[in-house]
């Protein structure tokens, strides 16, 4: 293995003015938050991102026996237990039967004693279609305020095509053009990624889920949230789980999230496998009151970057006042 870049707290420092759009964003998102029963027409608070939960489901995390000698302590045990939330990207519930492909899978990773290892937020997208930290959060609270009616859709518009530049990328185009021929497959036939980069310690990494033989015809006529339950009450579930390792920034880009990694090979450490009929009921208040923040995570297993940075405050109010509703709701 060539020697891996260092992880270094340059690449999540953000600057004075960035901070300041943080807060603001956070004020729209505080407010998204206790407007989001109406904004669903939902008798709960919902996130403000990946709103909508398919199901929860208990899984497992077997570490493949070949993993590199390099990255063997971070894998002391055989198996971990997870916790695994499916989603749909929209900020919104809604309820028809067509919906846009943009799909989470959630997982939480704990050890034998039920304690948080990591949290990793996993998508079927591997790209982001936004670098600056200031674009981002204008764009991300102009989205919060139009869903709570304080903002035109014009404003939102104006956002909006100040990351079409962005989003011209050979990696952006080409992966655009994937999904749009994938959008009618069965959610459980998607690869899932991380989009951004992670700890592993001292190296910096990607992450790539590979579901195993799940036919991407399944639950055709069905509801995603029916296919889904449908196929995981019935069938066990295989990934494997890989990683790309960053070697230098010019191949493998920490803060450029519009384009793909390249001269990294995708490494096998282990396989994510769900068991049928373990799942959770989605709309048990719980489930609602769960966090997949990745900041959460031990140390070592933490995001890196500009815009994963925005990750730990934007979770974390999101979860605060979701949290303070539903909890009420709750033991009402």
């Amino acid at each position: 293995m060539p020697n891996p870049l260092k992880y270094n707290k340059k690449y999540d420092k953000l600057t004075d003015e960035e901070y300041k759009l943080l807060e603001i964003n956070k004020k729209s998102i505080v407010d998204f938050v206790e407007q989001s029963p109406s904004i669903s027409d939902v008798n709960y608070a919902t996130r403000n991102a990946h709103a909508k939960t398919y199901t929860v489901a208990n899984g497992e995390f077997l570490i493949d026996k070949n993993v590199p000698e390099e990255l063997q302590p971070f894998f002391d045990k055989e198996k971990y237990d997870l916790l695994i939330r499916f989603s749909n990207a929209h900020l919104k519930i809604t309820k028809g039967k067509k919906e846009i492909p943009a799909y989470g899978f959630a997982i939480k990773i704990n050890d034998e004693n039920g304690q948080l290892i990591a949290n990793y937020p996993l998508v079927n997208f591997p790209l982001f279609p936004i670098n600056s930290v200031s674009t981002f959060l204008k764009l991300f609270t102009s989205v919060n305020r139009f869903f709570v009616k304080k903002w035109s859709f014009f404003s939102l518009l104006i956002q909006i095509i100040k990351i079409i530049p962005t989003t011209i990328t050979a990696s952006f185009l080409k992966n655009i053009f994937k999904l749009w021929r994938k959008r009618n497959d069965f959610i459980l036939s998607f690869n899932y990624y991380s989009v951004g980069t992670y700890r592993l310690g001292d190296f910096m990494i990607k992450l790539k889920l590979t579901p195993n033989f799940v036919d991407k015809h399944f639950g055709k006529k069905l509801k995603v949230k029916d296919s889904l339950e449908n196929y995981l009450k019935n069938n066990d579930f295989t990934a494997d789980v890989f990683i790309q390792i960053c070697y230098n920034e010019k191949d493998q880009p920490v803060n450029q999230l519009n384009i793909e990694w390249k001269n990294s090979p995708y490494i096998k450490i282990g396989e994510v496998k769900i068991k049928k009929n373990q799942l959770l009921n989605p709309n048990a208040c719980e489930n609602e009151l769960l966090s997949f923040n990745p900041f959460e995570s031990k140390a070592f297993f933490q995001p890196v970057g500009k815009i994963q940075k925005l990750r730990d405050e934007v979770y974390k109010i999101s979860m605060q006042t979701r949290f303070k509703i539903n909890r009420l709701l709750k033991y009402r």
